[in-house]
Parts: C-alpha cells; sequence; structure tokens
C-alpha cells in the first residue's frame, strides 16, 4: 500500500493550487530570512576592502551609496521576509482547516455507507477517534509541519549553492552531517512508523471506553462500580502512556544525533575557514557569510525532530482516516427509482435466510406475504429473528439466500433512500437526538410546518404530556432524550414516524418497554394511523397483536404457525 504522505497528496488533489501557493510562500520566506546573513558578510566586505569591495566592483564605489545599497536591501528583504511569513501562515492555516473539514465530511458520509455489520464490528469511540482526534492531527501537521519541512529544504539547497560558489572545499566539508542527518530520520521513520500506529490505536481505544461508560453511567451507578471502571479506565490509559513512551524514547534520540552532526558541520566552518581567511585564501567577507550561513542552515534542523515527532503522529492518524474512505462501501445506495407516492406497501419474504458474520443462521427459509394496507405481527421469543427481519426488509443487512420483495419488485436493486423513505420506524431502543421535541419529531420531515408536528404528537398521543412540559415542544431532550421517561420517548418515536408519512410502518418491540397506559396509547395510536398503510408490528407482548390481520409465529428462525385475526382472537380467548 502507498505510503499515508503519497495517499494524503492524492487526497487533497484538488487543492494542488493552494499548496503550490502555500510551498512558494514557504520558500520565499526562507530565502528572504537567509539574505540578512549574506547582507552581513556584503558589509563586512565594504569595511574591510572599501572600493575594491563586492558592491565597488558592481560600480557603488562610494562609502555613502554603498551603505545605501545596503540599507535599501535590508529593508526591501527584511518586509519581504515578514510579508511572506504573514502569506504562508494564513496560507498553511487555511489550507489545513478547509482539509481538516472535507476529510472529517468524507470520512463521516462514507461511513454512512457501510452495512451495519462494520459498526457492529468496531466500537463508537474507536470511529468517533479517527473522526476526531486523527483527523485533528492532521490539521496539527499541516498547520505548522509542512512548512518547516520546506524550509529546512530551502535553506539546504539555497545556503549548499552559496557555499560552493564561495568555497567549494568547506561546502563539501561542513555540509557532510546533512546526509547523516536525512539518513538518521528515515532510520527514525521506520522505527517510530509502528509506535505511532499503536499510539492512535490505544487513543481510539480510550475514547471508546469513555464513551460507553459516559453512556452507561447510570448502570455503573446502580452496581457501585465506579471504582472497577476506574480502574478498568486507569489500565487503558497506562498503556496509552506506555505507547507514547516507546514512541518519545525514539523520538527523543534524534535530537542528539542532529545536535553532534550539526557541531561537526559548523567546527569546519570555524577552524578550516577561518584558516583560509588567515592564509589570504578566503576574503573576511565570504568567511563571515559563511559562518553566518551555516548557523542559520544547521541549528534549525534541531527542530527536524519535532517536526519529525508531529510528522509521525500525523502519518499515523491519516492512515486510520484514509482507510476507514478505503473501505468498500458495502451499503449499494445506488439503484432503480421508486416512488414513494405510488407505493402500495405490498411486501413477500421469499425462501430468506440470514445468518450474522460469524454466527449460524439466525433467520431460515422463511417466506411470508403481507397485502398491502394490512398489519402483521410477528412474535416469537427473544432471538427468534424477529428484528431481523425489519432489519432486512430496511436493508441494514443483505439476506444470504431468497430475496424481498416490494410491490413486486426486488428491493435489494432498489435506490436505498427511495425503499427506505418508504418506511417508517419505531424501534424499542429509542433514540432522540440533542435538541428539541419539536426536531425530533420533524427529523424525517426536516422544515415541516408546526402545526404539522402538532397534528403528529396528538396522533401519538403525546400531545398532552408535551404542552404540560414548561417549554413545550421547544423542550430540551439532552443526550439521546435522556430528559424524558422512556414512554415519552416512546410517543415521541412514534410521532416522528407519523410525521414521516410512510405507505410503511414497522413497530419493533415498540411496547415493550413500557408501561401500560403508553401501549394502550401506541395501541389507539395504530388504529388510526395504521388505516391505509402496511403495518408490520414485532412483539412478544400479546395485547400488542390484537388487531393484526396475520400473525407469524417464529421459532430458532422459522416461522411455525400462520394465522389470521379471527383464529388468533379464537385462540386467544380459549387461552383465556
Amino acid at each position: 500500500m502507498a505510503s499515508p504522505l503519497f495517499r494524503l497528496f492524492r487526497y487533497a488533489r484538488p487543492h494542488r493550487g493552494k499548496i503550490a501557493w502555500a510551498m512558494f510562500c514557504s520558500f520565499t520566506n526562507k530565502i528572504c530570512d537567509i539574505a540578512p546573513e549574506v547582507l552581513i558578510g556584503v558589509a563586512v566586505d565594504v569595511v574591510v576592502r572599501g572600493e575594491k569591495s563586492y558592491l565597488g566592483q558592481m560600480g557603488f564605489t562610494a562609502a555613502f551609496d554603498q551603505m545605501a545599497l545596503l540599507g535599501i536591501l535590508t529593508f526591501l528583504i527584511w518586509g519581504g521576509e515578514s510579508l511572506f511569513e504573514y502569506l504562508y501562515e494564513t496560507a498553511w492555516r487555511n489550507l489545513a482547516q478547509t482539509i481538516q473539514h472535507e476529510l472529517r465530511l468524507d470520512a463521516y458520509a462514507h461511513a454512512q455507507t457501510l452495512d451495519m455489520a462494520y459498526f457492529e464490528d468496531r466500537s463508537t469511540g474507536t470511529l468517533t477517534s479517527i473522526m476526531n482526534d486523527d483527523v485533528n492531527q492532521l490539521e496539527r501537521f499541516l498547520d505548522r509541519g509542512a512548512n518547516q519541512i520546506i524550509q529546512v529544504t530551502t535553506a539546504f539547497l539555497g545556503v549548499g549553492a552559496i557555499f560552493f560558489a564561495l568555497q567549494p572545499t568547506i561546502a563539501l566539508l561542513s555540509l557532510i552531517p546533512v546526509p547523516i542527518i536525512i539518513a538518521g530520520s528515515f532510520y527514525f521513520q521506520t522505527k517510530a512508523e509502528p509506535l505511532y500506529a499503536d499510539v492512535r490505536e490505544r487513543a481510539g481505544a480510550i475514547a471508546g471506553r469513555l464513551a460507553g461508560n459516559l453512556a452507561g453511567i447510570a448502570v455503573i451507578k446502580s452496581y457501585t462500580a465506579e471504582a472497577l471502571e476506574v480502574k478498568k479506565l486507569a489500565e487503558e490509559s497506562d498503556g496509552y502512556r506506555a505507547a507514547n513512551g516507546r514512541a518519545i524514547r525514539i523520538s527523543s534520540a534524534f535530537i542528539p544525533l542532529i545536535r553532534m552532526a550539526i557541531l561537526a558541520g559548523f567546527l569546519v566552518t570555524l577552524v578550516y575557514g577561518g584558516y583560509l581567511t588567515l592564509s589570504g585564501q578566503l576574503a573576511v567577507g565570504a568567511y563571515s557569510v559563511m559562518v553566518f550561513l551555516t548557523q542559520r542552515l544547521l541549528w534549525p534542523m534541531t527542530e527536524l525532530a519535532q517536526v519529525f515527532d508531529l510528522y509521525q503522529r500525523a502519518m499515523a492518524s491519516t492512515r486510520r482516516v484514509l482507510d476507514l474512505l478505503d473501505t468498500p462501501a458495502s451499503e449499494k445506495t445506488a439503484g432503480q427509482a421508486f416512488d414513494r407516492a405510488a407505493c402500495k406497501g405490498a411486501i413477500h419474504f421469499d425462501n430468506v435466510s440470514f445468518a450474522y458474520a460469524g454466527r449460524e443462521r439466525v433467520v431460515t427459509e422463511v417466506s411470508a406475504t403481507i397485502p398491502a394496507g394490512t398489519t402483521a405481527a410477528f412474535i416469537g421469543t427473544t432471538g427468534s429473528g424477529k428484528s431481523t427481519l425489519a432489519k432486512l426488509l430496511m436493508r441494514f443487512y443483505h439476506p444470504s439466500h431468497g430475496r424481498i420483495m416490494l410491490d413486486g419488485q426486488d428491493i435489494a436493486g432498489l435506490s436505498v433512500s427511495d425503499l427506505r423513505s418508504s418506511i417508517g420506524f419505531v424501534s424499542q431502543d429509542v433514540f432522540l437526538f440533542d435538541g428539541t421535541i419539536a426536531e425530533n419529531i420533524a427529523y424525517g420531515r426536516p422544515g415541516a410546518a408546526a402545526e404539522d408536528v402538532e397534528r403528529a404528537a396528538k396522533l401519538a398521543e403525546a400531545h398532552e404530556f408535551i404542552t404540560g412540559l414548561p417549554d413545550g415542544y421547544g423542550t430540551a431532550v439532552g443526550e439521546r432524550g435522556q430528559k424524558l421517561s422512556g414512554g415519552q420517548r416512546q410517543r415521541i418515536s412514534l410521532a416522528r414516524a407519523i410525521l414521516k408519512d410512510a405507505p410503511i410502518l414497522i413497530l419493533d418491540e415498540a411496547t415493550s418497554a413500557v408501561d401500560n397506559d403508553t401501549e394502550a396509547a401506541i395501541q389507539r395510536s395504530l388504529e388510526t394511523v395504521g388505516v391505509g398503510r402496511t403495518v408490520l408490528v414485532i412483539a412478544h407482548r400479546l395485547t400488542t397483536i390484537r388487531n393484526a390481520d396475520q400473525v407469524f409465529t417464529i421459532e430458532s428462525g422459522r416461522i411455525t404457525s400462520v394465522m389470521s385475526r379471527a383464529e388468533w382472537a379464537a385462540q386467544a380467548d380459549a387461552q383465556v
């Protein structure tokens, strides 16, 4: 696989113009940065040699003219350095923010095209860490590290050219440390890359544990497991600290290597260059330029250790983000258009079988026909496969065998968005977003009129409790709706599905965790909203399915019986 840096450049291809401009600003700023050392040498040459100086040979023989020219050049160079520093700062930072923004959005958008199985195999914390922490790590590198790499490279090439022009022998000797530094960089990069990859993985594990613990804080408190969870987090955090320590030991060893190489190069210029100057083989001005430029070139290389550390962290993060983007989209979003307005809601399961990855079948050769506009109930024990059928109908998963037909069309060939827009879904595990009640009800129809939201709430028998709240429909529900009771959340979830006004409605154990009053309210709502649409009720509480036109009993993933409403009513009466 290509290196993370190459993959990043390939990803950032639309911003090539901005990258080129930022690189030009960094390059020009560094040229202006090393130019004052050259002017110092020229000034020394003017003082020592007078009319025979470099400027004198260019026609500026008067001392005032020479110093005036040096003053003008110094002003222009310092002004140019300041200008291009501002330009490269804004260019790199804006570029970093733009790429960060686009990469995060692309990663999130791509993640939504992946099957539910992908999310079941990965923790929420890990994915959050990739889309947030890893993207931020890349932004920090682009914000600072990229400019430093360009400037060090520019300084090396520019100073090297000046050295060879002034004294090739000293140039060769003083620049000997540079290949050592570069070779050391590659060596440490090879050693550090897997270490920083481990650091990012452990950071994701910590994020996952924190996210899980905060979501389950009520359970932790109820079992007085606070100390246990602190201990577990301490183990995760200590592993992260140890991984960072291993990476730090490698990156820290880089600084002494650079310092000793720098010292060798500086001593060559200082001692050997001084000897040549004293023996008349090198002009004093040239010697001054070389001494100052040696420091200007080599000492900034001490910062390479920090840049190297930043680079390795960024590349480890980049690999994780781009690996997510390169994960093949398992959910086929494109397909034949399906007109929701024309959907009748006739559903047919044709010999459907399904197994979750690495597990035995949970649905086996299921065949069932649900006529349009009718209510079908699926009952059975926990784990019998009832909810899996609903997930297959919504194409959260794909059947291992068989097919599912909607109005005579195989749903595997339909557009996912068109299919799901035709289905309203109410689950047992209600999820409300951190916003107002009105925003959560209107989630399936953004921009819905307030009267439509209120009407849906009334049909779900939620209007009364909503208006009893201090802020009514503007009440904030909190994260995951934690400010509301379970029954209130369930009624809002039903109102959300009602407002969507889809031709098919699925209730997946929607009343299993609510009180009798809420269950009765949902039943009354279904009698109204179920008219003219196909309703699938998945339940194990028999009271929930009293109005079903068909009742399918599922055991171990197979349909063992099918009863009409009359047959089911007769059996229920006999049991009573």
